[in-house]
């Protein structure tokens, strides 16, 4: 204990040594001109500054003003205030301005302020406190202000030349023989018998004459503000060397656009008679009155925010609803499953030309990704309108995070770009936070509230009329390197359940005929779905090699193999598989879904395996067991449904967003992530 005070001493000295320094060397201009004047004149009073300049309160402080200041227990607390300790000023040890005075011991800290101003001493603070979120003003500076009847006076302290340190608040460390400029604002007065609106709207007001006090020191210092801001609160790059790149030879590939997507429908992966909404050309007029705007690659995104959709058109009847996808079986999705008067059109290729063409036709009031759909010129294009963007439900594997801060010129640029940006996880977050993003909301996975897809009646009777009263072993979204371990594990099984129907459904359905093909050299008799071929007594392996049905054979199957996770891809998505009634099992590589997997580890929700022999043998056991399969699927269940919330998180965290011509439901404001969470 006596080394680590010798430290803080040590460090507090050279401290305020610095200090000293840079103001008997820099050239010091104020606003007013004499802001000890101002300052004594509201004497005591309650000196609010940002955290990040804290350490500049001696500069601003008239030599004959008793002061004290309010700093947090903690070791970044104790350093500072023994700092401010060398310049004839007094400590108040607890809580900040976050809240009203009831965190790290802040009740305390609140009766010493009381005090203190009662005394006739100025209680010095920061508006933000620990851990964040920076520069957003707490309720606790207003709460001191009215029980004291003493007003806020907000300060700023800049200089030309300094550096930050990578803490939450960006700690401003100011250099000498540079210009200093010390600034104070107008008195701001919290009347006594304020309510709690009242205190929210002074609170707002603190905030706003912070950062206005803040910008004005720093024009008169003559340095750059943003370099002071946390990544959230910084205004987006522009541009970048690789996003003007970008742009400028998706430009010159214009031509080949129509060659490009005629090969597509071709392969059946466009639909030929829609290929003018690929070139921005809509196929619909827009609707008058408010729009919002859903971007979804395909069919998982979509999926993930047709309940969002849904409870949005609920909430707000006026408000139009626009999606774009990508794929021809997200486009019969949505035909089916969008709410009523909703728009659907396919996204136009990444140019931007098309994007300029789609952009000034809908003239979106708000858009939203979904997940992690990043398309430059679209972004951009709407952006640079005054589009706001939103990422819904965002995620970003470990992978794609190392891609995009490799390429950060097109990172930062793009990704700051987003007004709001709501992730799955905080892991996601801060992820999302190191490649540009700035605000952004931890809403949980819509996918854990989204209800079960629906499955065609017909399409399933079909397929219980052929299968009769075989049991059902499914391999779902299975990839090379799977399949013949699957295949073996088939064939483990029949030992013991010789009726046994495998289904296996490659994730990508053109690999049908492989997987066939692997099945037919073991010497199984195979039919596909895609080929039309009927499942008969003789038929082992059955592949399920369509877009859009897995469905049917979660609801089929009494046991299902989640593939993507005995190779290193990261595993797929369970969650349809549990809401439809299967038992699952899963391989060990489930990163890219780590939440759910972890949680579904605390309830027992699923079986872990790792090659053949123990996939025949967790799946007889639940074919075996009534009891035991109906436990697993009970505990899936379970697991799934404390995910769930992200919807009703969602909805709150965008309604500030909304477009004013449609009438909003009031929603608190989320808290921020903070800038440094886990």
């Amino acid at each position: 204990m006596q080394q680590s005070s010798l430290f803080l001493d040590t460090i507090s000295g050279l401290a305020a040594r610095h200090v000293r320094m840079v103001l008997a060397t820099s050239k010091v201009v104020r606003d007013p001109v004499d802001t000890d004047a101002r300052l004594l004149a509201h004497h005591p009073s309650i000196v609010a500054m940002w955290h990040g300049q804290f350490l500049c309160v001696p500069l601003i402080k008239p030599k004959t003003m008793p002061v004290s200041n309010m700093v947090a227990k903690h070791a970044d607390g104790e350093m500072i205030g023994r700092t401010l300790l060398h310049f004839d000023m007094g400590l108040i040890r607890g809580a900040g301005a976050g809240d009203s005075g009831k965190d790290r011991g802040g009740a305390g800290a609140l009766r010493a302020a009381l005090k203190a101003l009662k005394g006739g001493t100025t209680v010095a603070m920061t508006t933000d406190i620990p851990p964040g979120p920076a520069r957003v003003a707490g309720l606790g500076i207003v709460t001191i202000a009215r029980m004291s009847g003493r007003p806020i006076l907000p300060a700023a302290v800049a200089t030309g030349r300094f550096f930050t340190l990578p803490t939450w608040s960006r700690m401003t460390i100011n250099l000498p023989f540079t210009r200093l400029a010390l600034v104070v604002g107008d008195p701001i007065h919290v009347p006594r018998d304020a309510d709690e609106a009242e205190l929210e709207r002074y609170r707002q007001l603190v905030e706003d004459a912070m950062n206005a006090t803040t910008v004005r020191a720093y024009e008169l210092a003559g340095g750059d503000m943003t370099r002071t801001l946390p990544q959230e609160k910084r205004p987006p790059r522009k541009s970048g060397f690789l996003l003007s790149a970008y742009r400028g030879a998706t430009w010159a590939a214009r031509p080949a656009a129509m060659t490009l997507l005629k090969r597509r429908a071709a392969r059946g992966k466009e639909v030929p008679e829609r290929l003018g909404e690929r070139l921005g050309i809509a196929s619909a007029s827009r609707p008058e009155g408010a729009l919002a705007w859903f971007h979804a690659a395909s069919v998982g995104e979509t999926n993930s925010v047709l309940a969002l959709m849904d409870e949005l058109k609920r909430r707000h009847p006026s408000l139009n609803l626009l999606l774009t996808t990508i794929t021809a079986t997200s486009a019969r999705i949505a035909k089916e499953r969008l709410p009523d008067g909703a728009i659907h059109q396919f996204v136009p290729l990444d140019n931007p030309a098309f994007c300029k063409r789609f952009v000034e036709h809908w003239r979106p009031d708000l858009g939203l990704f979904v997940e992690s759909e990043i398309w430059p010129n679209l972004i951009v294009e709407a952006s640079d309108v005054g589009v706001p963007l939103a990422l819904v439900n965002g995620r970003m594997s470990l992978r794609s995070t190392q891609r995009w801060r490799r390429l950060s010129s097109l990172s930062q640029p793009l990704f700051s770009r987003f007004d709001l940006v709501l992730a799955q996880n905080r892991r996601f977050a801060k992820r999302l936070k190191s490649i540009g993003a700035r605000k952004i909301v931890v809403t949980g996975n819509l996918k854990y509230d989204a209800p079960p897809p629906p499955v065609d009646a017909a399409a399933l009777n079909a397929l219980r009329r052929a299968i009769g009263e075989r049991p059902v072993f499914l391999a779902a979204s299975t990839h090379p390197g799977e399949d013949e371990i699957v295949l073996r594990a088939a064939e483990i099984l029949r030992a013991a359940i010789p009726s046994l129907l495998t289904v296996i459904a490659p994730r990508h359905p053109e690999r049908g005929e492989d997987v066939a093909a692997l099945a037919r050299a073991r010497g199984d008799a195979v039919a596909r779905r895609t080929t039309g071929d009927t499942i008969d007594d003789a038929t082992r392996i059955y592949v399920a090699d369509t877009i859009g049905e897995l469905g049917l054979f979660y609801t089929l199957a009494e046991a299902a193999f989640i593939g993507g996770s005995l190779v290193k891809h990261g595993g797929q998505n369970p969650i349809e598989a549990i809401k439809l009634g299967a038992a699952i099992l899963s391989g060990p590589h489930t990163f890219n879904f780590s939440e759910t997997y972890e949680t579904l580890a605390r309830f027992e929700g699923f079986r872990l395996v790792g090659d053949a022999a123990e996939i025949a043998a967790a799946a007889q056991q639940i074919f075996a067991d009534a009891e035991a399969g109906a436990q697993v699927k009970g505990n899936a269940s379970a697991a799934i449904a404390t995910l769930g919330g992200a919807l009703e998180k969602t909805l709150e965290a965008l309604a500030p967003w909304l477009p004013a011509s449609a009438p909003r439901e009031a929603a608190p404001q989320p808290e921020l992530l903070p800038h440094d969470a886990p």
